[in-house]
């Protein structure tokens, strides 16, 4: 057991997750379902939770889950952070833990959204609207200005967003719960329905349906529920700074280029006391295939401008240096917003117990890394590590 103090440490001893896609049911039904298999995951109850936390993008109220749960009078926070909000849970249940001295808690995160890309008013961020009378307001506009910026500046040839989606789409026809299994090849996913310069149809996720719950416990009680239970090292949120070019904040000061993912993936990387090159298994934020390209590059798993040979030489393909997004992330599975940061933590603590519901990394990968990214410029990392990695 690693740290001075193991009642300190807290750990995700099981994980429920739902199919993800078009559901036609009520968002908490999905909630309900992943925290059920989550609890039976490591042999407990309801009865048995200190507190919990839930969070969604919707309308719902995830802290009413206990009306389907029980009313064991226990606290339950509701979380609502944008595409941070899976990542902002777990924090709020690591930290609560700690705080509070409780033993278990349970995260959840879901949402159910309606077809066609999310619709958002520029006064809810605090801009004119003038901003959605420019477009901006559709994201795929803005996304595609950006990965088109970085592409230019890095000298990153445009074909390597095809080798993304390629690779994505790959892992995501072998997980039993992604949306999307078909698998789509690079000239498919460059040839396909244009957007938004350069990003194809092949290229975006899409909103949809899901949920993922994640049961924590702290000391060694994690160790009497989970026969490999995986320690959270660290988990950090962090916003932007001057200098930062973001999703409906899009404007750039003078100076030094800053970013909250580069932010949030230091201090999760600091307070773990890992590096990067350490990282076996990896989860970025890929809304679209532009964004993986650049959350390599700003959460220091390699350097700005590699990108391209690091796609042609299968770098993080399953077999690769650093298996990125290995149950197809955003782009094979969607984006249910409450449920997406989730997503990524429950496929690490998977595959760090020898047990990936789909491709499974070989070489019994010690050490993992997520990364979340949303509006208005708020990035959320957990550093993940199965016991005795670093001891």
């Amino acid at each position: 057991m690693s740290g001075a103090n193991i009642d300190n440490e807290v750990y995700i001893v099981g994980g429920g997750m739902t199919e993800f896609g078009r559901f036609d049911g009520e968002d908490q039904e999905l909630a309900e379902q992943a925290m059920r298999e989550a609890l039976a995951d490591c042999g407990i109850t309801w009865n048995d939770v200190d507190f919990a936390v839930g969070g969604t993008n919707g309308e719902t109220k995830p802290d009413n889950m206990v009306a389907r749960m029980g009313l064991t009078g226990l606290p339950f926070i509701t979380v609502k952070n944008g595409c941070a909000t899976g990542g902002v849970a777990l924090m709020t249940a690591r930290n609560g833990l700690i705080a509070e001295g409780r033993d278990v808690a349970v995260v959840v995160g879901y949402d159910n959204h309606a077809r066609g890309a999310f619709a958002a008013s520029p006064a809810r961020y605090g801009i004119g609207g003038w901003y959605g009378e420019t477009g901006m307001m559709v994201t795929t506009s803005y996304f595609a200005l950006k990965i088109k910026r970085y592409l230019h500046e890095q000298g990153i040839d445009e074909r390597t967003l095809g080798y993304v989606s390629e690779k994505a789409f790959d892992y995501g026809s072998a997980h039993p719960l992604a949306w999307r299994r078909k698998p789509v090849s690079v000239e498919e996913a460059l040839e396909s329905d244009m957007i938004n310069a350069p990003l194809t149809r092949f290229m975006f996720c899409s909103p949809d349906a899901g949920a993922v719950a994640l049961v924590l416990a702290r000391g060694k009680r994690a160790f009497e529920l989970c026969e490999n239970p995986i320690r959270l090292a660290a988990v950090e949120l962090r916003g932007r700074r001057p200098g930062s070019f973001e999703v409906f904040s899009p404007w750039l000061s003078p100076g030094e280029r800053t970013s909250p993912s580069i932010d949030a993936a230091k201090a999760a990387f600091d307070a773990a006391g890992i590096t990067p090159d350490q990282v076996q298994v990896a989860q970025l934020q890929d809304t679209d295939s532009g964004a993986e390209i650049i959350h390599l590059g700003e959460t220091g798993l390699c350097a700005n401008g590699e990108q391209g040979a690091g796609y042609l030489n299968g770098d993080y393909k399953i077999n690769g240096r650093l298996p990125v997004n290995t149950d197809g992330g955003c782009l094979a599975n969607g984006e249910p917003v409450g449920a997406s940061g989730l997503r990524q933590v429950h496929e690490v603590m998977r595959q760090l117990q020898g047990r990936a519901l789909g491709q499974q990394v070989p070489n019994n990968p010690r050490i993992g890394f997520t990364h979340v990214y949303g509006a208005p410029g708020i990035s959320a990392c957990t550093v993940l590590v199965k016991e005795g990695a670093n001891s």
